[in-house]
């Protein structure tokens, strides 16, 4: 098999795994395909997705049946003559909707798929790549290897939620997406604004005042606390944010050390600010 070349970084996720998955990863140009009759495919009992929508499914058949299958499938073969896909379901149920008898496609041995899954998750092991690089990579194997996330964590050895989280910046508006793949926002950034999910107002709101103000992330978890405990206007959510006031300014000036508001979903906390015992002394003597 030949060796897939290596992709560098920052010349977007094309550069690391291609959005044409099957053709970059799993097909080279040495390949051979091959016409497979539609019969002798069978879908992988381990493909994560069960559900496809059937108004587009229509669509592709409708594509197939004027252009054919452009994009051959990625199988295995198995007992009976049978093959199981590994990459290509979608078109090979397409291909059944347009009546098609046999499919182009690669022929890979089990072998061949292990080390194509091998030399993915270590590209996920890569200490170098963002948090999208890796949901990207992650997200492969779950769709491409039919692995579940629960595998995928095992075999990564970090915890299904850290992986779920992860695959979650997927989830991100496109604005968002690009601002944290720039470095204008942090990994926390985003999943504040991902907790926003459904409000795309309040989102696009809360990435611009990050970028603008230079919101901590503590800050963005505020303002979506605060959003959450039902503040409707965008204004007074901001307001809530913020850790000083007229009235903390105020308390801070007559006892002369900082005073702060922490708001969270069910009211919040007054911190004061103090740098020894002494000092704490004095403030504590000020409220008997």
């Amino acid at each position: 098999m030949s060796q897939t070349p290596k992709r560098g970084l920052g010349r977007g996720f094309d550069a690391l795994i291609s959005s044409d998955f099957d053709k970059s990863i799993l097909l080279t140009p040495e390949d051979r395909v091959e016409k497979i009759p539609v019969k002798q495919l069978q879908a992988s009992p381990y493909q994560p997705r069960k559900h496809f929508d059937e108004t587009a499914l229509a669509e592709l058949a409708a594509s197939i049946k004027r252009h054919g299958v452009v994009q051959p499938l990625v199988v295995t073969p198995v007992k009976d003559g049978k093959y199981t896909l590994i990459a290509g379901e979608r078109r090979w149920r397409a291909a059944l909707l347009a009546k098609l008898e046999t499919v182009p496609a690669i022929i890979r041995s089990s072998q061949e798929l292990e080390q194509l899954e091998i030399a993915l998750i270590e590209n996920v092991q890569r200490v170098d790549l963002s948090p999208l690089e890796q949901a990207v990579s992650i997200e492969r194997l779950h769709e491409q290897f039919s692995l579940s996330y629960d595998e995928i964590s095992r075999r990564l050895g970090k915890a299904t939620s850290t992986v779920n989280n992860t695959v979650r910046l997927l989830r991100l508006p496109d604005d968002a997406r690009d601002a944290l793949t720039k470095g204008q926002i942090s990994e926390g950034h985003a999943r504040a604004i991902l907790a926003l999910k459904g409000d795309s107002e309040r989102q696009s709101y809360l990435l611009k005042t990050i970028i603008a103000q230079g919101w901590s992330v503590r800050q963005a978890e505020r303002f979506v606390s605060s959003v959450k405990a039902g503040t409707k206007e965008t204004k007074l959510v901001h307001e809530h944010v913020d850790t000083e006031t007229p009235v903390t300014k105020a308390l801070s000036k007559k006892i002369g050390t900082p005073v702060h508001i922490r708001r969270t979903a069910r009211g919040g906390k007054l911190e004061i600010s103090f740098k020894s015992d002494e000092e704490l002394a004095k403030i504590i003597k000020l409220f008997d």
